[in-house]
């Protein structure tokens, strides 16, 4: 068994993206120092964390502790001591879902304290290289991340890990969030891990500017879907624990928006119009409240169908 080292402290690692993914400025020393992380029972040696930025997975048990996303680098310290709360097992993989900061941010921390950090191939090429993060006419750059902060393991269509008494099957959601999207199914615990393929929290937050597109987040939903019963617990990229119907319900409010807003693009319709005509209107209440509001949702779909 790998032997146990501190975590470092300090450094923020990968660029913080909490004003580009969240509408807010980024946070001070003294905003950090107010995020706890909360942890959530899912199923036996599985559990979800909550602090600030996307939802964190973790398998426990005699052969190590399976992390999934690790959210931001001075969040580190209290990530581990949320793990060490449940195991004094290792942390001997971190699985990224996605390149964005608020899933990769503790990627250098985790990979000194021995890690071995694992994701898509477009994971790694986007952290590897400056991107431009765009989202509601607004273009950001993003600057490479350190050496030390890349996967060392990358995919294409699919990996298994057979630990803890379970298999843990991560597979590619082509074109969904962003081009690099994995979804991670627990198949004995019977959970499903989504990454910001889902947002229980709002409307999605669909990155054309990363690869990503609608109908590929829809594919990744009814993918997801396919392999849930109605006792499937369901961590999404953002919100509180899910469940098969309620994603159920989300992805047949979303492709109802989506046909739409393609209706009307391929009937001639500019983008102004169509956000006009307020096609998630019903929806809005609920969803609507997030850093992804209506207008963007409809922009992010109008962008991403086809039509004239």
């Amino acid at each position: 068994m790998r032997s146990r080292r501190p975590f470092p402290s300090g450094g923020l690692g990968l660029p913080l993206l909490v004003g580009l993914l969240f509408g807010s400025a980024p946070l001070g020393a003294q905003d950090w120092d107010q995020v706890q992380i909360r942890t959530v029972p899912v199923a036996r040696g599985v559990y979800m964390l909550v602090g600030r930025g996307g939802n964190i997975g973790v398998s426990v048990g005699e052969d190590g502790v399976f992390v999934i996303d690790d959210q931001y680098a001075p969040l580190t310290d209290r990530i581990v001591a949320a793990i060490r709360a449940i195991t004094t097992e290792p942390v001997r993989f971190v699985l990224n879902t996605h390149w964005h900061g608020d899933h990769t941010g503790g990627n250098e921390n985790m990979g000194r304290a021995g890690a071995l950090l694992v994701a898509h191939h477009n994971v790694r090429d986007r952290l590897s290289a400056e991107q431009l993060l765009g989202r509601a006419g607004r273009v950001d750059t993003v600057a490479a991340s350190p050496a030390g902060a890349l996967p060392v393991v990358t995919f294409g269509a699919d990996v298994s890990f057979h630990l803890n008494g379970d298999e843990l099957h991560a597979f590619h959601a082509p074109h969904a969030h962003t081009d690099g999207d994995a979804i991670i199914h627990f198949r004995r615990a019977n959970v499903v891990h989504m990454g910001d393929t889902y947002f229980a929290s709002g409307y999605p937050f669909v990155d054309l500017s990363s690869g990503g597109g609608i109908d590929g987040v829809l594919a990744a939903q009814g993918a997801a879907l396919a392999l849930m019963d109605g006792e499937t617990k369901v961590i999404p990229g953002h919100g509180e624990l899910s469940s098969r119907s309620e994603l159920q319900a989300y992805r047949d409010m979303l492709k109802t928006i989506r046909d739409r807003v393609a209706r009307a693009k391929g009937e001639g319709r500019t983008l102004a119009e169509v956000q006009a005509s307020k096609p998630s209107a019903e929806w809005d209440e609920k969803w609507g409240g997030g850093f992804i509001g209506p207008d963007a949702l409809v922009e992010a779909i109008y962008q991403s169908v086809g039509g004239r």
